[in-house]
C-alpha cells in the first residue's frame, strides 16, 4: 500500500515558530550585551584611576617661598569635586611607576621638581643676559597595558587638568607683569598666557610586537573559545562513541552500538576527554602566538600552565552545562563565556566606562579575570598583585563549582531514572512503553 506523501516539514508551524524565538532571542541579547557596554563610554566614566605626582620642590621669589606645585595639584582636586568620572590618586614618584607597571592606573600626571622654579623665572624683571628661562613642563605618562582606551581617556584627562593649570598659571604671571609695568612684546604675553609645555610619554612601555596593549585580552578570548570549542567537539564525540548519535562522512553514515551509560559516568567521561584535550589545545595555543607569530612573551612555562588550565576550566563548565540543560546548555555557554563576558571585560572599554550592569558583570564574568591574568603574566613580569592571584582563584572556584553543579544534576536525573538511553524494549523490536520522561529524554 503506497505511503501518502509526507507534509513538507517547511510547512510546520512549530519549526518556524521555535527557530523564529531562538533566533530573535540571540540577535537582540547579542545586540544588547554587546553595543550596550561600549555605546557611551565617557557617559559611564567613573573613577578611573590616574596618577598625580607632585615632585616640585618649590622655589624662592619676592621674598618668600612658592609651591605651585601644590597649587596644581589643589586646582584638580577641586575641579574633580565636581567631575567624579576620574580618580586622581596623589602618589609619589616611585609609588606612581609601581602603579603603572602592574595596571593599577591608566595613567600618569607627573609635577617635575623644578616646576615652581621655571615658572618663577618667567616671572623675573630680566632674565640673565642671552640666557633664556627653561619652559615649564608637565608630564602625562600613558599605559596602554591596562587598556588603550582607558589610557587615552587617562591622557586626554591629563592634559585637559595640565592645560588648565598653566592657564591658571598664565593669568598670574600676566598680573605680575602688570603690577611691574613691564612692557611685553604680544609674543611675550602669548607665552606667558600659557607658559606651561606638556609632554607625553609612556609611562609603561610594551614590546612591539604586544598588539598595543590588547594581546592579552586576545590571548584570552582565544582560551576561551577553545574551551567552548573543545567541549563542542568532546560532547558529540561521547554521544557518538556511546552510540547516541550518528557519525556522517560524505554520504556514509556509521554508528556504534548503545552503551548503557549513566549521565554520571558520560559527563565523567567528557571530562577526562577534556582534560587531555586541553594540554594540546593550551600548547599548541602558545605555539602558534609566541612561537610561529612571535609575540612578545615571557614566563612561558606559566604561560603554558594557565593557558592549559583556562581552557580546561572553560571546556569542563560548558560539559556542566549541556549535561545539565541538554541543547539549550549550549545556547547557555555562548550566552556565559561570550556575550556577557567579552563587554564586561574591561579589556577594550575600561570597566570604569562600563554601566552598571555590566561592572557587576565583571565581578563573576571569566573573560575579566582571565585577561587580568593573562595581562600580568604577558606584561607586568607575573605579578601576583597584578592580577595573576586573582585569575588563578577564579579558575579554582569556577572548576568546584562547574563540577559540583554538573555531578550533581546528572546524579539526579540518574536517580529519577531520566536516562538517555532508550528502554531495551525499543532496541529489539518489542512494542515500547508510553512515552515518559524517560523515554523522552532519550
Amino acid at each position: 500500500m503506497p505511503h501518502p506523501p509526507s507534509r513538507s516539514v517547511l510547512r510546520r508551524p512549530q519549526l518556524w515558530i521555535g527557530t523564529g524565538l531562538i533566533a530573535a532571542v540571540v540577535s537582540m541579547l547579542f545586540a544588547l550585551l554587546y553595543v550596550g557596554g561600549n555605546v557611551n563610554p565617557r557617559g559611564n566614566l567613573r573613577d578611573l584611576p590616574v596618577a598625580l605626582v607632585n615632585a616640585d620642590a618649590g622655589a624662592d621669589a619676592g621674598g618668600r617661598h612658592v609651591a605651585l606645585g601644590e597649587q596644581v595639584v589643589a586646582g584638580i582636586r577641586k575641579a574633580a569635586e565636581n567631575d567624579k568620572s576620574i580618580d586622581w590618586q596623589v602618589v609619589s614618584r616611585e609609588e606612581a611607576d609601581k602603579r603603572l607597571g602592574s595596571g593599577k592606573v591608566f595613567g600618569a600626571l607627573v609635577i617635575p621638581q623644578d616646576f615652581s622654579a621655571t615658572v618663577t623665572a618667567l616671572g623675573a624683571p630680566q632674565p640673565p643676559q642671552g640666557k633664556q628661562p627653561a619652559p615649564p613642563t608637565l608630564s602625562v605618562l600613558t599605559n596602554q597595558s591596562a587598556g588603550s582606551i582607558g589610557s587615552s581617556m587617562s591622557s586626554q584627562a591629563a592634559q585637559k587638568a595640565a592645560h588648565a593649570a598653566s592657564a591658571q598659571i598664565g593669568q598670574e604671571l600676566l598680573k605680575q607683569a602688570a603690577a611691574q609695568k613691564a612692557q611685553l612684546p604680544p609674543a611675550a604675553q602669548l607665552k606667558l598666557a600659557d607658559p606651561v609645555t606638556v609632554t607625553v610619554a609612556d609611562g609603561h612601555p610594551l614590546g612591539a610586537r604586544s598588539a598595543m596593549g590588547l594581546s592579552a585580552f586576545y590571548y584570552a578570548l582565544v582560551l576561551v573559545v577553545c574551551g567552548m570549542l573543545g567541549a563542542n567537539l568532546v560532547n558529540s564525540q561521547v554521544d557518538t562513541a556511546l552510540g547516541y548519535l550518528h557519525t556522517d562522512f560524505g554520504p556514509f553514515r556509521k554508528r556504534e552500538p548503545v552503551q548503557h551509560t549513566s549521565r554520571v559516568r558520560t559527563l565523567a567521561i567528557g571530562m577526562t576527554l577534556m582534560l587531555g584535550l586541553s594540554l594540546v589545545m593550551g600548547s599548541l595555543v602558545e605555539a602558534a602566538t609566541v612561537g610561529i607569530l612571535d609575540m612578545d612573551a615571557s614566563h612561558l612555562g606559566h604561560l603554558w600552565l594557565y593557558s592549559v588550565a583556562t581552557i580546561a576550566v572553560v571546556g569542563i563548565g560548558s560539559l556542566a552545562l549541556f549535561a545539565a540543560f541538554g541543547t539549550p546548555g549550549m545556547l547557555l555557554a555562548t550566552v556565559v563565556f561570550v556575550a556577557m563576558a567579552v563587554p564586561s571585560s574591561g579589556a577594550t572599554v575600561p570597566l570604569q566606562a562600563l554601566p552598571g550592569f555590566f561592572r557587576g558583570l565583571s565581578e563573576f564574568e571569566p573573560l575579566r579575570q582571565i585577561t587580568e591574568g593573562m595581562r600580568s603574566l604577558l606584561y607586568y613580569g607575573a605579578q601576583a598583585d597584578a592580577g595573576l592571584t586573582r585569575a588563578w582563584t577564579s579558575l579554582g572556584v569556577a572548576l568546584a563549582a562547574a563540577l559540583a553543579f554538573g555531578f550533581a544534576v546528572t546524579a539526579f536525573y540518574d536517580r529519577r531514572g531520566l536516562h538517555r538511553i532508550p528502554r531495551p524494549e525499543t532496541e529489539t523490536g518489542t512494542p515500547a512503553a508510553p512515552a515518559t520522561a524517560e523515554s523522552a529524554t532519550a
